[in-house]
């Protein structure tokens, strides 16, 4: 093997950034039958591994989600999370109401306090 034939990666130090717009682009050219995704990563200079990612979040979530680099929430989970905030707020409604009730219920068990007449003393000849 001849030194001419070695190639030598350095490490920049830096993570590169990718806009939305050449994240889309590079997705869009998976999506294309004839080239593989390590061909397209490697021609971007992407790694496969961060290319599959971006192919997921954009099969799952859209263009949104890959432009974000966001995790994806599907609609089924959604779904789950909407009726679980729904039976909660049912629960909570009818907590509510039992404590309006026991309310009344103790504001009427509590005996009223007579009212004592304010008598005025007693006069020495008044009797």
């Amino acid at each position: 093997m001849l030194m001419s034939d070695v190639e030598i990666i350095t490490d920049g130090g830096r993570r590169r950034r990718w806009s939305g717009a050449e994240k889309l682009r590079i997705v869009e050219e998976t999506l294309d039958e004839r080239s593989s995704i390590s061909v397209v990563a490697r021609r971007n200079g992407v790694a496969p591994n961060l290319l599959y990612r971006w192919r997921r979040l954009m099969l799952e979530g859209g263009a949104v989600a890959v432009s974000n680099d966001d995790e994806v929430t599907s609609n089924r989970a959604v779904r789950q999370l909407e009726e679980r905030i729904r039976e909660l707020e049912r629960q909570l409604g009818r907590k509510t109401l039992e404590v309006e009730i026991l309310k009344e219920a103790l504001d009427k068990a509590r005996p009223k306090k007579p009212m004592w007449l304010a008598q005025s003393p007693v006069k020495d000849g008044g009797r």
